[in-house]
């Protein structure tokens, strides 16, 4: 389905070939800043770029979609790297990529589809920000006297916008020209040549930091191989594994809606684990996928897996035969793209919509957000999934009641909603076996017991009413549940025609 024979046609091949080359120049200062972050050699991160990049391309589940070094990886990186050392790093992304080997085998891409929409948005607009908030660190310079990064001021400062403002005009005008070359690559182009040929004062990828450099090498980490060491790198495995899978699965999931296809995140997570174990041997860093590259890829007419193979060999060209001439790039130039991924990331329909959603689904939208922006992406998806959960919980267990009628002396409760841990306390109110007449009837035919809490207050109930010295008939219970029930005992009435069959979410049985 997503294979890259399918998807080769010149048109195609074309637009693959030329996003990548637009991607693998964005990937340069990004990669050397997170490789900064993560307290490692700028090598270390372009490294990791290039193979996590080439080899989730060629194997991953989501053509078109970018993978490399990221700030959410390298944020928790910089902990273990300044208490332990880089070797230990290598040896955790070799372990990272295992565990998500292992994830993808064990089908836990699926789970993805758990993140609500809002949830979704609060990702998308949280992760706009902070794309746009890393590109402010590249407005500080070195002091000359004092060697501090101090924010520009004067003709550079000026400088640097203007070359910003002249980049983000030719990527948004020159689509309305011509679609026949990427208008982010026209644009770095142009921008670069007007530095160069005018000899202009502004900052360059050269003044981030040399990225010349040899093939990579193959090097197993130099750690000692015992349980001190796994003790130390397996918490690191366990949340970068995580943060990697998750980020990417929601960019996978992102692209998917823009593309209008389908991904296979299984495959996906196969593919990074793969990735990452390998460059752990090869000196990177690790790595996972990038929504701003994705989005440079994509809004370029990248679609295929020439696109993102384009993308790392380029890089890997850079560091051998071209790194004196892409370091000559303008920041500005590079920054101009990504403020426009920012652009063009934020779900700017989520102000329109904010007051015509429900409250809860607003709140969680701007929570992840926050969260995104406070910590990290991994953690902020966790909290947004949590919190709808938990309002999900809350607004069903408002929805229990019941309709009483009597029947030859006989009380019948037909129960509506469902019975689980939210909803037992309005449960357990609808009755009172003291008011009650001397037989009662609950009747289950439009409610289910979901989950062990449901059950507990089913004996609970039950032990009320023999207290009471009333006879209580439970009916249209599943089989399980029968089972499960021990304090009701025989006042269960079996119905085998009548009776529904489900599981109940309990691990009673076991």
């Amino acid at each position: 389905m997503f294979s890259l024979i399918n998807k080769f046609t010149p048109a195609n091949a074309k637009n693959d070939f030329l996003s990548g080359l637009t991607v693998s120049l964005a990937l340069v200062p990004e990669a050397v800043a997170f490789a900064f972050v993560a307290g490692v050699e700028p090598l270390v991160g372009l490294y990791a770029a290039f193979f996590v990049g080439l080899i989730t391309a060629v194997f991953g589940g989501r053509p078109g979609m970018i993978s490399g070094a990221t700030g959410a990886l390298a944020v928790v990186m910089v902990s273990l790297v300044s208490q332990h050392g880089v070797e230990y790093l290598f040896a955790t992304v070799v372990l990272m990529g295992i565990i998500q080997v292992a994830a993808g085998i064990f089908k836990l891409g699926k789970f993805i589809r758990m993140v609500p929409h809002p949830v979704m948005l609060g990702f998308v607009n949280g992760l706009a920000i902070v794309i746009f908030l890393a590109q402010l660190g590249q407005f500080q310079v070195a002091n000359p006297d004092t060697g501090n990064m101090e924010w520009m001021e004067g003709s550079m400062l000026y400088m640097m916008l203007g070359l910003i403002a002249i980049t983000m005009f030719i990527i948004h005008f020159l689509p309305k020209l011509t679609t026949a070359v990427p208008s982010s690559l026209v644009a770095i182009i142009a921008v670069s040549l007007a530095v160069i040929g005018l000899d202009l004062n502004t900052k360059t990828v050269g003044d981030v930091a040399s990225i010349g450099g040899g093939l990579p090498e193959f090097h197993i980490p130099m750690v000692p191989l015992n349980l001190e060491t796994l003790y130390i790198i397996l918490p690191y495995a366990f949340i970068l594994a995580a943060i990697g899978l998750i980020e990417s699965l929601l960019t996978l999931s992102l692209i998917d809606e823009l593309t209008e296809t389908r991904g296979r995140g299984n495959k996906e997570c196969i593919a990074q684990g793969a990735a990452n174990v390998t460059t752990g041997f090869f000196g990177g860093m690790g790595g996972c996928a990038m929504i701003g590259q994705s989005m440079i890829n994509v809004n370029s007419g990248g679609r295929g897996r020439l696109s993102g193979i384009t993308g790392a060999v380029f890089l890997l060209l850079y560091i051998l035969v071209a790194s004196d001439l892409i370091e000559q790039i303008p920041v500005a130039a590079l920054i101009g793209v990504m403020f426009m991924v920012v652009i063009g990331t934020f779900e700017w329909s989520s102000f329109r919509i904010m007051r015509k959603i429900p409250k809860q689904d607003a709140f969680v939208i701007v929570l992840v957000s926050g969260v995104t922006v406070a910590t990290d992406l991994a953690i902020a998806v966790i909290v947004g999934v949590i919190v709808s959960a938990l309002v999900f919980a809350w607004e069903h267990a408002k929805h229990i009641y019941v309709d009483t009628e009597d029947q030859e002396g006989s009380r019948v409760y037909k129960l509506h909603g469902p019975i689980f841990f939210g909803s037992v306390a309005n449960f357990l109110e609808l009755f009172d076996p003291k008011k009650d007449p001397d037989d009662v009837i609950i009747d289950f035919q439009h409610s289910r017991v979901s989950d062990h809490s449901g059950i507990e207050a089913l004996d609970t109930l039950a032990e009320r009413y023999i207290k009471a010295g009333k006879k209580l008939h439970l009916r249209h219970l599943s089989p399980e549940c029968k089972i499960l029930l021990s304090k009701a005992g025989d006042m269960v009435e079996a119905n085998v025609l009548e009776d529904p069959n489900y599981h109940v979410a309990t691990d009673k049985l076991a």
